[in-house]
């Protein structure tokens, strides 16, 4: 651990989002079921943590080096202590008051004189436990955070269980082809949306979450029975019904806008925080049937697959990153509003149920800062059988966001019913 480690271009380019109204973190929310009539032992998880803690030495690395060349450096007064603490909660929270409380710890920033995580732990009044981990996302992506939880959180026995990992789907298509493919790309991924985006405006620092969850394998057999679709083009179905319904409502009638759909690039066994792409897909707001919806997402999500698109992306900016003006006229592209309207991710969890210190996670819910002009940030991971959604915004231009989450819910049953799938919804 005693060499400094610089941040890569990814990591750095992270890093350079955070300002005045964006602190730069990720957050999980690890829903422990109740254990019985003794509470939860916060300095049980912390030795937990620490027997293992050495299997994930960057969470003992603070952020250090110069301005312009920014690195990982050892923390010589790392203290447990200080990253595992209670919630300052004076009474166990109900649902509603955990994602308030889940809220005003992300819009509190992570302090960069110490390694940039903190698990704060939460009694719930069901008996329950919530484990509020924030992790800044230049130290973790989606998979690595994944990755991180299963080293330092899971119970032994079920780890060997798991497989995390995703597949690096190389792109080894030649000079020749990516320039045939150019032309198809740009006109995919730079195209600017039919309409103006709802959540394009100026954010500030408050913030509001909300959950939903869905059986992932009713997900799994409805995509795949009514369009030899996947699990992730019906997750981009279901979350364009449920933006379509709240926009129908505050704004009237809106046409198609993009959603960015991040991809990772992880390979198994390898240990960067930060190593995704993404593609964007253009779905109607004001289409109401969720398997016309589910169609369009699965035929447009199939083309860039087909042409690599993310990796095409990734190639693409690493050829500019030695010709800075290209390389921040297309990050401009990228940032506008009217080249995506908002990010939903998926990122795989655990496949088989797991415990932390012998109590069952009954959901683990993954939170997405969001950013200047995208007031809206959707993620999902999987737990087992379930589809865990968080999604996270600025109350100030998205307001009761729980009922856009409950409308997650609501079209995904759309799609169960129209598939004949039977799958009810998990118990909240």
């Amino acid at each position: 651990m005693g060499e400094s480690i610089p941040l890569g271009l990814e990591d750095r380019a992270i890093l350079d989002l955070e300002c005045r109204t964006i602190a730069g973190h990720t957050c999980k929310v690890v829903r422990l079921e109740p254990g019985g009539a003794e509470a939860f032992d916060v300095q049980a998880l912390r030795a937990r943590i620490g027997e293992r803690i050495a299997l994930a030495p960057a969470l003992m690395r603070k952020l250090g080096g110069r301005e312009r060349t920014p690195a990982w450096v050892p923390d010589d007064e790392f203290e447990l202590s200080e990253h595992v603490v209670p919630a300052e909660v004076e009474q166990a929270v109900d649902l509603p008051a955990l994602r308030a409380l889940v809220a005003r710890l992300f819009e509190q920033r992570l302090d960069r004189s110490r390694p940039l995580w903190r698990i704060d732990v939460a009694p719930l009044r069901d008996g329950g436990t919530a484990l509020i981990w924030r992790i800044h996302h230049a130290l973790a992506d989606g998979t690595a955070s994944v990755r991180y939880a299963r080293t330092l959180l899971w119970d032994d026995s079920t780890e060997a269980k798991m497989s995390v990992a995703q597949a690096h789907a190389a792109h080894a298509a030649d000079e020749a082809r990516r320039r045939a493919h150019l032309a198809g790309f740009l006109r995919r991924e730079y195209a600017r949306g039919e309409c103006r985006s709802p959540f394009d405006g100026t954010i500030g620092t408050r913030r509001e979450v909300a959950f939903a969850a869905v059986p992932l394998a009713g997900l799994h057999e409805a995509a795949k029975a009514l369009d030899e679709a996947t699990v992730n083009d019906a997750v981009l179905a279901i979350v364009a019904g449920a933006v379509g319904r709240w926009v129908a409502h505050r704004h009237g009638e809106l046409g198609t806008i993009r959603l960015q759909v991040p991809v990772s690039l992880h390979h198994e066994g390898d240990q960067t925080a930060n190593h995704d792409s993404f593609f964007s897909v253009g779905l109607p707001m004001n289409e109401p049937d969720p398997v016309v919806r589910l169609c369009l997402a699965h035929a447009a999500s199939a083309e860039r697959k087909l042409d690599h698109d993310a990796q095409y992306r990734e190639h693409l900016l690493h050829e500019l990153s030695g010709v800075p003006p290209l390389e921040h006229f297309l990050t401009r592209i990228e940032r506008n509003p009217r080249r995506f309207a908002l990010s939903v991710s998926n990122v795989p969890g655990p496949r088989e149920p797991v415990n932390v210190l012998g109590r069952a996670v009954a959901r683990l819910h993954s939170l997405a800062e969001i950013g200047e002009h995208h007031a809206l940030r959707v993620s999902a991971m999987s737990l087992a059988g379930t589809l865990c959604f968080g999604l996270c915004a600025d109350p100030h231009l998205v307001d009761q966001l729980q009922l856009m989450a409950d409308g997650i819910e609501v079209e995904a049953q759309g799609l169960f019913d129209a598939a004949g799938v039977v799958s009810a919804t998990p118990p909240r």
